[in-house]
């Protein structure tokens, strides 16, 4: 800490600081809350913030904090600034993206005489600012399990943590062994197996509260913190499913197409949110609409001036911790095979209804995409080399045709595998397929509903693994076509991942090297007609721990890299999963 007389002394003192670092300049008058300046000057997402008399830069903002400081020094050597702010001038000077956190009732102020730094000390000491250091951590949308059961104590344990300086990763990978230990115990296949199991995938969910609120609490924000937190809650659900098919195996009760159908349509159910909001990212509304002119958008507000209706529609969409609940109290009570009954019931209600009035909306509204929406789509299309290649040799017709060509090829190739199962009938309508896939991703994906193109392929290429694996027909088929879903939707996953983080789609070579959405359903169809039951159980078993391999691979460098190349830090504050 350093003591500048003016602007101009605080500008030289800044440029002795190595440009690596972080820096900031408060008025030595400031009075508030040290969360104020906390909030201000340490969020790690924000290269430059500013509170009232407090600015800071991180080092890509240090050059335009210089020229904000050298533009305060002038004014003032020209006498325009007689008395004043210095640091809430150089604010405003700043010309790059400068964050300004919301107070609330924190004080931050720069007194300007005796009586009012009399009244901003009254101010600090009237407001409990432990209190909403508590409250704020707590995310601002949550599901109603989670805000009523979960979060008025699990705040108060990321407080224990951040006071024994444990980290968010930290916590996120205690909540991942805790569900790993869970989805053991499921796997024993006895009742105290599944009651042991129910609780400790409750804790884990209390652990995974935990290291978000401890984010918030501490301002603990990082990529790889944002990356692992989204990725673990996703290994933690389909390794506890697969937990409860092996569970169910040793009682005699094969499950698993059970369990590779919920982790479809859950998978599916994430792919329909990403596209759609992907698809409306800086979207404004078609000709002679508005931004709310949609008629479920405006029924949708309406409804929110009822404040049960609000928490109903929360609940009815089956966030994660009503998921959770649900799962943990049906494994402790019933058996592994009512559990996926209702959990397939339940998630298929929340993925229609939440599906139907997004294309209600698509549809009314007819936002204008951009190229940056499009882009993202292309990249979640997860299209191969097959696709590509017979994009640009393939005539292209009608835009509304490619789409209806397409939606047939998904639905035919499902069908014959579920009608004919392995055989050459399923591999000449994957081979359609493809076609029809490939035309359709030819063209940028701006339409009104092209955002449900995402989900439909990924829909069609693991329905179509699941039901091959399924007719094979010979154990250990369907755990390994559960292993392969589970491969590729961790690459989709983390597809979704970097484009929220502003990377973009992994590396071509990868999508290449998997060979596409199109390549692995043909691919999975035609040594299903090729090889016997048993060796197609093979075949899968190794397709998955090859995709898995090359996946995990790039993603962990990936990220890794990100991280410590000092990567954008980003927190999720939207919907629960």
């Amino acid at each position: 800490m350093r003591a500048a007389a003016d602007a101009a002394d605080a500008e030289t003192l800044l440029a002795a600081v190595p440009a690596d670092q972080r820096v900031a300049v408060v008025d030595a008058r400031f009075v508030g809350h040290v969360h104020a300046l906390r909030l201000g000057l340490t969020d790690p997402r924000f290269d430059a913030a500013a509170i009232p008399g407090a600015v800071t830069a991180k080092p890509a903002a240090r050059a335009a904090l210089g020229r904000a400081l050298r533009t305060a020094s002038t004014d003032a050597s020209n006498g325009s600034v007689v008395v004043g702010i210095v640091t809430d001038r150089v604010a405003d000077a700043l010309d790059t993206d400068l964050h300004r956190p919301e107070l609330g009732e924190l004080v931050a102020e720069v007194p300007r005489d005796p009586q009012a730094r009399n009244e901003a000390r009254q101010a600090v000491a009237s407001v409990d600012e432990e209190a909403i250091r508590l409250r704020t951590a707590v995310k601002s949308r949550d599901g109603f399990f989670t805000t009523y059961c979960i979060s008025p104590y699990s705040r108060y344990i990321a407080r224990w943590c951040a006071r024994r300086g444990l980290t968010p990763n930290q916590v996120t990978t205690a909540s991942l062994l805790t569900a790993l230990i869970a989805a053991g115990c499921a796997a024993t296949g006895t009742r105290a197996g599944f009651v042991a199991a129910g609780l400790l995938l409750l804790c884990s969910f209390v652990l995974d509260c935990t290291d978000g609120q401890l984010a918030r609490y501490s301002l603990q924000y990082s990529t790889l913190g944002a990356w692992l937190d989204a990725t673990f809650d996703r290994a933690k659900e389909y390794a506890y499913y697969a937990g409860l098919a092996l569970g169910a195996a040793r009682g005699g009760d094969d499950v698993w197409a059970l369990a590779l159908g919920a982790m479809v349509l859950q998978t599916c159910r994430h792919v329909v949110d990403f596209s759609f909001n992907e698809a409306n990212v800086n979207s404004t509304p078609g000709p002679g609409a508005t931004a709310n002119s949609s008629p479920t958008a405006a029924f949708s507000d309406r409804l929110d001036g009822v404040g049960w209706t609000v928490w109903l529609r929360r609940m009815i969409v089956l966030p994660i911790g009503e998921r959770w609940a649900m799962i943990a109290v049906l494994t402790a009570l019933t058996t592994p095979r009512i559990t996926f009954y209702v959990l397939l019931v339940g998630c298929a209600f929340a993925a229609c209804y939440t599906t139907a009035g997004r294309v209600l909306r698509s549809l009314t509204r007819r936002a204008q995409r951009t190229d940056q929406a499009a882009r993202a789509l292309a990249d979640l299309a997860d299209s191969g080399p097959l696709a590509e290649s017979l994009a640009r040799v393939i005539p292209s017709p009608l835009p509304v045709l490619a789409r209806l060509l397409a939606l047939a090829g998904a639905v035919v190739v499902v069908l014959a595998a579920w009608i004919d199962g392995p055989g050459w009938s399923t591999v000449v309508c994957a081979v359609a397929y493809v076609l029809v896939s490939g035309d359709v991703v030819a063209r940028p994906l701006k339409g009104p509903l092209d955002w449900l193109l995402p989900p439909l392929f990924r829909a069609t290429e693991y329905g179509t693994v699941l039901i091959l694996a399924a007719k094979a027909d010979v154990n250990g088929a369907l755990p390994a076509a559960f292993g392969l879903v589970a491969a590729v939707a961790y690459h989709h996953y983390d597809t979704v991942y970097r484009i929220r983080g502003g990377a973009g789609a992994p590396p071509h070579w990868l999508v290449r090297a998997i060979g596409g959405h199109e390549g692995r359903t043909l691919l999975v169809a035609v040594l299903a007609a090729l090889l016997t039951a048993t060796d197609f159980k093979v075949a899968l078993t190794v397709l998955a721990v090859a995709v898995a391999l090359l996946v995990l691979f790039e993603s962990i460098r990936y990220w890794v890299t990100a991280h410590r190349r000092g990567a954008p830090a980003v927190h999720d504050e939207g919907e629960p999963a």
